[in-house]
C-alpha cells in the first residue's frame, strides 16, 4: 500500500487556539478521499498545511512519498499537485486562457502542451466562449471553473479541492464531477473537502470526518453504505444529540 498523503500528529495553533490537534491522516494512492466536518472544524487549515501554504506548528506530512520539512522535497512536490483553495485568488486583468498559459508555464510546462491543455480545459469547463473576458467579470461559478482548469493543467498526482462545488451550476457540477472520477481512473488521488453530503456520498471512495480540530472517523464508502448513510455516520462522528434539543420557542406554541 502506497500512500499519497501521511500526517502524524499534525498540529496548528492560532495564539492559544488550537484549530487542528494531533492529526493522523491516511489517503492511499489513487483514492477519491472525503475530508469532512462542521464549519470551523480546521478541514481549510488542513488543506493549507498539506499544500505547504501554511507552516505546522508540530507534526509532520508526507505528500507522495516526500517530507515536506525538506525544502527541496516540498519544491518537487508541489510540481505533481493541483490545488482549489477555499479563497480563489486570481489575477483580474487576465483572461482565462492567459491565466491558464501564466500557470502552465509556473509548472514549467512545454509550450505546446500548455496550447493543448488550455483548449481543451476551456472547452469542458465551457469558458472557451469567454474567452475576451477577463476574470475580474466573472462569476463566482465560472472562477471555480477556472482554478479547476488551473489545478488540472499540470496533469496532477494529487489534486486538493476544497469546497469545489460551492456556487457551480447543476450543469457544471456534473461535468466536473466527472472528470474527477476520469482523473481517479487513470491513478490520480483527489483530497475533497465538501458540505454537500450527498455528492461526497456519490464520489469518494475514503472518508475522514474532523471536528474540533481532531480526527474522529475515517473509513471505506461501501462499509457506510453497507451500515446505513453518510449523513447518520457524519452526525454520530461529530456528536449530534444536541441536534435534537434545539428548536424555536415560538415553533413550540
Amino acid at each position: 500500500m502506497t500512500l499519497a498523503i501521511e500526517t502524524n500528529e499534525l498540529t496548528r495553533f492560532f495564539g492559544d487556539f488550537c484549530a487542528v490537534g494531533g492529526l493522523n491522516l491516511r489517503v492511499e494512492t489513487g483514492k477519491f478521499y472525503g475530508f469532512l466536518g462542521p464549519n470551523g472544524a480546521g478541514k481549510s487549515t488542513t488543506i493549507k498545511m498539506l499544500t505547504g501554504l501554511l507552516a505546522p506548528t508540530r507534526g509532520t506530512i508526507s505528500i507522495l512519498g516526500e517530507d515536506t520539512a525538506d525544502a527541496d522535497k516540498a519544491r518537487r512536490v508541489k510540481r505533481r499537485i493541483g490545488v482549489v483553495p477555499e479563497e480563489l485568488a486570481l489575477f483580474d486583468n487576465l483572461t482565462a486562457e492567459e491565466y491558464l498559459t501564466f500557470v502552465g508555464h509556473m509548472y514549467e510546462l512545454p509550450k505546446e502542451t500548455i496550447c493543448q491543455r488550455c483548449r481543451e480545459l476551456l472547452e469542458i469547463m465551457n469558458l472557451n466562449n469567454e474567452h475576451k473576458k477577463l476574470t475580474l467579470e466573472y462569476s463566482h461559478g465560472m472562477k471555480k471553473k477556472l482554478t479547476l482548469a488551473a489545478a488540472l493543467i499540470p496533469n496532477p498526482d494529487l489534486i486538493f479541492l476544497d469546497e469545489p462545488f460551492e456556487g457551480v451550476d447543476a450543469v457544471s457540477s456534473r461535468v466536473l464531477r466527472e472528470t474527477l472520477k476520469r482523473c481517479v481512473k487513470r491513478g490520480a488521488t483527489v483530497f475533497l473537502t465538501s458540505h454537500v453530503l450527498e455528492i461526497v456520498e456519490k464520489l469518494c471512495t475514503d472518508v475522514g470526518i474532523i471536528a474540533e480540530g481532531k480526527l474522529v472517523y475515517q473509513g471505506i464508502m461501501d462499509e457506510i453504505r453497507r451500515s446505513g448513510s453518510l449523513e447518520e455516520q457524519f452526525l454520530k462522528a461529530v456528536g449530534s444529540d444536541h441536534l435534537e434539543r434545539q428548536t424555536l420557542s415560538w415553533l413550540e406554541e
